[in-house]
């Protein structure tokens, strides 16, 4: 049979940790879809609007 283990080890050393993503790749992810909301439902009011509630909620 064939030795795989160090094969194996060397692989799930070389991930990179889940759930942990730099803040500017974050933005750039979400910048085009809230650009989208934005024209979508009626410009900046709307989505000021929107976040004052949200902040508000969270005790912002």
């Amino acid at each position: 049979m064939a030795y795989t283990a160090g094969r194996t080890i060397l692989r799930t050393r070389t991930r990179k940790p889940s759930g942990t993503r730099h803040p500017l790749v974050a933005a750039a992810m979400v910048l085009p879809l809230a650009a989208l909301l934005v024209v979508v439902f009626g410009g900046w009011d709307a989505v000021v609007t929107q976040a004052s509630s949200v902040g508000a909620m969270l005790g912002r």
